[in-house]
């Protein structure tokens, strides 16, 4: 029997997000509806918002990645939200970094299921540094800044940025995160917020740039 989960938007909103992968989106959606909850990697209350608190919400951060650029998602975990902007976002090239081998299990069965080319490292951020990097570096409820600036910043090329998505407190985690940002060359925080009209509330991000030469 088909595990009920939140009804999809409109087709023709699944279109203008995610074009000819909209098959793909809705595969996913029902993957984190069973397989991913049957593997505790989202809770079972959660079905009921599958497209607008976790795939809708990671979409719509897309419009912040230049076109053809490197992504990092970093603690991937079930795929958010990295997945999803592979499935809107064909041109960027994504990395899901997880240092839990039990989520990147699941990682590469949703890699196979959406059939879409997304690479999967199994790895700690700090075992990447000095040895890969990219344009951008993502996260999604991984850790407060302060921790996730220092994971993330060696991974960013001169100039690359980590989009941290984050809610109300955002500010006050910059804030706390200063001393860290201040010794790793950052620059100062920006805050946005996305996917108007799609979500509510809209989706923020505090954006921070590596300064690093």
């Amino acid at each position: 029997m088909p595990v009920p989960y939140e009804t999809p938007p409109h087709p023709s909103l699944l279109v203008e997000i995610f074009g000819s992968r909209v098959d793909a989106a809705h595969r996913y959606a029902e993957c984190l509806a069973t397989t991913a909850v049957e593997r505790g990697l989202i809770g079972p209350r959660e079905t009921d918002r599958i497209w607008s608190r976790h795939i809708l919400n990671c979409a719509a951060i897309a419009p912040a990645f230049t076109h053809g650029s490197s992504v990092c998602d970093l603690g991937s975990g079930a795929g958010l939200p990295g997945v999803a902007l592979a499935l809107c976002r064909p041109d960027l090239r994504l990395t899901l970094v997880e240092p839990s081998g039990r989520r990147v299990a699941f990682l590469n069965l949703v890699t196979s299921i959406v059939a879409i080319p997304i690479e999967v490292v199994r790895a700690r951020a700090e075992e990447l540094h000095g040895s890969r990097d990219f344009d951008y570096v993502t996260a999604r409820a991984v850790a407060p800044l302060s921790r996730l600036v220092a994971w993330a910043m060696p991974l960013c090329v001169p100039g690359g940025e980590l989009i941290a998505m984050k809610g109300a407190s955002a500010p006050n985690e910059a804030a706390a995160a200063s001393p860290v940002m201040r010794r790793l060359g950052a620059a100062e925080p920006k805050f946005e917020c996305f996917g108007k009209g799609v979500v509510t509330p809209e989706t923020r991000v505090v954006r921070i740039q590596s300064q690093r030469g």
